[in-house]
């Protein structure tokens, strides 16, 4: 018998066998981790362990103190002279964009194009200590965040845990709308149109079905700052506002509005929504309001510095004034008791030095246990992983960083994470 018509007989004989298989066993348990320190931050109370050890069983923490166990097998890191961390938490980033021009790099870059720089922004971003971030809207790519977020969940790219949103939602002529080009090459907007309620719902539906984990609405823009005042035009009345809270808490999703001030922000607190993004200007009654809620602002100090520093036309030379006006109304707003959480604005500038957010927010008037609190308690709730990140727990995803020294004495450590673990699995040492 030719041996060719052998194969082709036994051929389907192995595969039958291959398919009618018993099930494969189950892989060995992971090795436990062991994670020594010179220190551990308890971020909910503030306590500072000396020294600090966590034991890692697979994605989890499994025991924190002093000395945990150290059972037969465990892999034992040394990290010498630095501080065990929860991972930080990025609540707003694009990771879409990269320094540049932002409108061109939204036009001239191809989806693909763009996806691809997004996946080494998440590596970028994991690298600096962020094992969690929400994706504020991918500026005209729709909704390729949900191809990033599941990649890195299935394991095929290093990234952080992501809460996307797909494409922001605006009005016709609003916020991130292509204005200033030629209308008859019809540029389309980096934001998706929605100009009633009813439109509200159909888009909100849509990026759902998409994928998106939240809806991000544009409430406020163009901002002018003139002679230290500032003002802003909303976009959406506070019922389109609530019927856009509405369709989306139906379905178990929250609402993120960029609103800067005054009177947008007020309309999405009465609104419900789940965080005022940017906030540079808010009334009493919204503070009031915000503080009943516990709606956080999101102040996005670090890329109003970037912007400050790095001027791309005349009108954007008044961003440091404006800087310097949000930090007084940052104290105002710490004063009436806003809650906060700490989120960049990380895109047009490089991803992976985000940090610097941290020591704005201590310099702007926050102690560095209280801005550390923002971004992990209040931050792990923003995202929907309260109980499950955020703090160095038995139990929670062993999302875990180090820094050299001591963050409470010198918050810009949190620039320097010389280890990364992101559930359980060591990324940078």
């Amino acid at each position: 018998m030719p041996k060719r018509l052998i194969y082709l007989l036994v051929l389907p004989a192995c595969l039958l066998a291959l398919i009618h298989r018993a099930p494969a066993q189950t892989s060995a348990r992971p090795a436990p981790i062991v994670l020594h320190a010179a220190r551990l931050l308890d971020v909910e109370t503030g306590r500072m362990l000396t020294p600090g050890e966590v034991r890692v069983q697979g994605e989890r923490i499994a025991e924190v103190g002093s000395a945990v166990g150290h059972p037969s097998g465990a892999q034992m890191i040394e990290l010498g002279d630095t501080t065990l961390l929860p991972g930080l938490i990025d609540a707003h980033v694009h990771l879409f964009l990269h320094p540049g021009a932002e409108d061109l790099q939204t036009v001239e870059e191809s989806v693909p194009q763009r996806t691809i720089v997004a996946t080494l922004a998440a590596r970028a971003d994991l690298m600096a200590g962020y094992t969690a971030e929400r994706d504020m809207g991918t500026e005209g790519a729709g909704s390729a965040d949900t191809a990033v977020r599941n990649a890195i969940d299935q394991g095929l790219i290093p990234g952080p845990r992501l809460r996307v949103s797909g494409n922001a939602v605006s009005i016709l002529g609003g916020h991130e709308d292509a204005i200033g080009y030629n209308p008859e090459q019809h540029v389309l907007s980096n934001a998706t149109y929605a100009n009633s309620s009813a439109e509200l719902v159909t888009v909100i539906r849509e990026q759902i079905k998409e994928g998106a984990d939240f809806i991000k609405i544009y409430e406020t823009g163009a901002d002018s700052f003139h002679n230290g005042q500032f003002a802003t035009p909303y976009q959406y009345t506070e019922a389109e506002l609530s019927a856009a809270v509405t369709e989306s808490r139906r379905v178990g999703k929250r609402v993120a509005v960029h609103a800067t001030g005054e009177p947008g922000a007020l309309y999405a607190a009465r609104a419900g929504v789940a965080s005022v993004d940017h906030a540079y200007q808010l009334s009493d009654e919204t503070m009031r309001l915000m503080r009943e809620k516990q709606i956080p602002a999101v102040p996005t100090f670090a890329i109003e510095e970037y912007f400050a520093l790095h001027p791309s036309s005349p009108e954007e030379a008044t961003w440091g004034q404006l800087l310097e006006f949000h930090a007084q109304q940052f104290r105002k707003q710490l004063a009436a008791g806003v809650p906060m959480a700490v989120g960049s604005d990380v895109g047009p500038f490089a991803h992976g030095t985000q940090a610097r957010e941290f020591v704005l927010m201590v310099k702007y008037g926050m102690t560095p246990l209280a801005a550390l609190q923002a971004d992990m308690i209040n931050g792990a709730k923003l995202l929907g992983w309260e109980g499950q990140i955020g703090a160095l727990k038995p139990g929670y995803f062993a999302d875990i960083i180090a820094v050299p020294g001591d963050p409470l004495q010198d918050i810009t450590v949190l620039e320097k994470v010389a280890f990364v673990m992101k559930g359980g699995i060591v990324y940078r040492k």
